[in-house]
């Protein structure tokens, strides 16, 4: 049986498609290719990925929309690849639901550190000692698990949202300093990460409080990070 991560890899250019699928092959994944965000839905339909790696600019439905609507019924990890380098462009992928941001051109050593980076924090359930269960107001969160309710409704988090999720979870009531965070989200600890620290928690609250505007449960600790403060 084959453990290796299956990819799939969704480019338009069938130059970069094929080079992409054949540098990930040699590095020890499994590989499958898509032109299109239609091809694309239709491989997500009947096989089951570890993570998708996804163009931005692809005529038709391009790689942003596609992402915000994979959010709306998957977790899988993705990584967005485009030529747009700009902030505000990683911040929209971001926001969209994307786990990571990859502006071409990039060395191909960089994307396999950042896919490696992203399935390094894919949850694995350990045994945890203390309280198995979180509440927060309406919502709890199964340590177990790493699942996320409100009520009798699971709440779907990204990959990089249930990494955040565990941290928060094994230090209840304690500060967790954005550097930390920095340093699990991403390789570098540019100003942009920091941003983007930014914007998974925003994202995060969003899913957790009634106000996100004035946190009660995912609060702010000034010069010191974030804190979970469960019931």
């Amino acid at each position: 049986m084959n453990d290796a991560p299956h990819l799939l890899v969704v480019d338009d250019d069938e130059r970069i498609r094929g080079l992409l699928k054949k540098f990930l092959i040699r590095n020890g994944f499994l590989v499958s290719a898509a032109r299109d965000a239609a091809q694309a839905r239709r491989l997500l339909a009947g096989l089951d990925f570890d993570m998708i790696v996804l163009d931005v600019m692809m005529p038709g439905e391009d790689g942003m929309s596609l992402t915000r609507d994979l959010r709306t019924f998957m977790t899988t990890p993705i990584l967005l690849l485009t030529a747009r380098g700009e902030t505000q462009s990683r911040i929209e992928g971001l926001e969209a639901g994307a786990d990571d941001y990859l502006p071409k051109p990039f060395e191909p050593k960089e994307l396999l550190l950042r896919i490696n980076a992203i399935l390094r924090r894919v949850p694995h359930v350990k045994p945890q000692a203390g309280p198995k269960v979180l509440h927060l107001g309406d919502v709890r969160y199964d340590m177990e698990r790493g699942e996320l309710w409100r009520g009798s409704d699971l709440v779907r988090l990204t990959t990089t949202e249930s990494a955040l999720m565990r941290v928060f979870a094994a230090s209840p009531h304690e500060p967790v300093s954005r550097e930390r965070l920095i340093g699990d989200m991403a390789e570098d600890q540019s100003d942009t990460q920091e941003r983007a620290v930014d914007v998974q928690i925003t994202r995060l609250r969003r899913k957790i409080e009634n106000d996100p505007r004035q946190p009660r449960y995912l609060q702010t600790v000034r010069g010191a990070g974030y804190m979970l403060a469960p019931d």
